[in-house]
């Protein structure tokens, strides 16, 4: 057997002890499904968080959109469950109303504001999606809402340009991203609300916070406090995972899927 038939006949789906996951939007059509799918069915976990804004409530508000890339996502995630795997869900802004379920349990599912992680290592983390700290949010609901519709505009500009990028052989590449990190570095927004988690993740007398809302993936340290944030699977495609040993680390799924397919064993 070729070294090539080898990789392909072993591989099997990579282990971590807990995978978090936030800001999917499924029911918008910026959401990268497909992507998500396949980081879903190329992994396995004890613990499964879901840290906001999984489904877009606001963008289904305007209009459904439900593809079946967006079905096979929820029928992935409650295979995990069905097979053993804990699952949190601590909703968002975008699909707040399911908070009204908060404390609800249906079988390994569960719905919570926010929840205490405690790693292998016997890291204490708080999770919640983070929309509390957003400064714009909390002062308007009207801002919130128009930067969001600006925000789909940018990101359904992304879709046209990734399909160009793919007819051309270049591998996907995110716009929206570019253009928000230079715009919310120049008003300090980013740096505002780490620092604001930070100082929850102290009140609470963690170690770590984990949150999404941002879309911006990192693992930083901010005042003794470990922080973590998921990203998104709009534009970075990013998951947070406890490896085997309680260590955190940042999985960019675009760029390990174009890795993987070099060898043959992409899902």
């Amino acid at each position: 057997m070729s070294e090539h038939m080898k990789q392909i006949h072993t591989f099997s789906p990579q282990y971590y002890r807990a995978i978090f996951i936030s800001d999917v939007h499924l029911g918008f059509p910026g959401c990268s499904a497909q992507y998500l799918l396949s980081f879903l069915r190329s992994t396995k976990c004890d613990y499964l968080y879901l840290v906001g804004d999984i489904i877009d409530v606001w963008q289904m508000k305007k209009r459904i959109y439900w593809p079946q890339a967006h079905n096979d996502v929820i029928r992935a995630i409650l295979g995990k469950a069905k097979h053993g795997t804990k699952i949190i869900y601590i909703p968002g802004n975008h699909d707040e109303l399911m908070r009204d379920f908060e404390g609800i349990v249906l079988g390994n599912l569960e719905i919570h504001d926010e929840y205490i992680h405690i790693t292998k290592n016997g890291k204490r983390f708080l999770i919640m999606h983070g929309n509390q700290f957003d400064g714009v949010i909390k002062s308007s609901s009207v801002l919130a809402i128009i930067g969001s519709s600006l925000y789909e505009i940018l990101l359904k500009l992304n879709l046209i340009i990734n399909f160009i990028r793919r007819k051309m052989g270049f591998s996907y590449w995110s716009l929206a991203n570019v253009l928000k990190q230079k715009v919310k570095r120049a008003v300090s927004y980013i740096s505002n609300y780490e620092m604001a988690l930070s100082h929850a993740a102290i009140k609470n007398e963690v170690d770590g916070i984990i949150s999404g809302h941002i879309h911006r993936a990192e693992i930083t340290r901010i005042r003794g406090i470990i922080y973590c944030n998921c990203g998104d699977w709009v534009e970075s495609c990013t998951a947070l995972v406890e490896c085997h040993d309680g260590s955190m680390e940042l999985i960019h799924w675009t760029e390990r899927k174009e890795s993987l397919k070099k060898i043959g064993i992409a899902a």
